[in-house]
């Protein structure tokens, strides 16, 4: 796989029947950037692209069964590489470096003029309810 194709089966993994300028705007890069890599998935038989049903003009990027399955096992070496990377930090170390790279993530994210997720302040509560329970253990 070429870099960035992976977050492509991501996205759609996590939302299947984008369209190109949503899959574009996801990947913060430019619509011909994404059409590229789509068009290598699709040619790696990963994805395939459909007219969509209320607008045929339109065109939707689906995930194929072994794409899903490609995707599956992306989740499963960034769930691995993860382990190997925090192994040995407790539960409050973890938190802490979750914390901190959100920071540095608003940090320059600032600094290049774009707009962090509010996903990160709702992770936060999860941070602090995962921090409960581990203390717990």
């Amino acid at each position: 796989m070429f870099p960035g194709q992976e977050s492509v089966l991501k996205l759609l993994a996590d939302t299947d029947g984008r369209t190109m300028t949503e899959l574009a705007a996801a990947l913060k890069v430019r619509p011909p950037t994404a059409s590229k890599t789509v068009g290598r998935l699709s040619a790696q038989g990963l994805l395939v692209r459909r007219a969509s049903e209320g607008d045929a003009r339109l065109v939707r990027v689906y995930l194929t069964d072994e794409g899903r399955t490609r995707a599956g096992a992306i989740d499963d070496i960034w769930d691995s590489l993860e382990g190997t990377m925090t192994a040995g930090l407790d539960g409050k170390d973890r938190k802490r470096l979750r914390k901190l790279l959100r920071k540095m993530e608003r940090n320059l994210s600032t600094e290049l003029g774009t707009v962090v997720s509010d996903t990160a302040e709702d992770a936060d509560g999860a941070d602090e309810a995962e921090g409960a329970e581990e203390e717990t253990v």
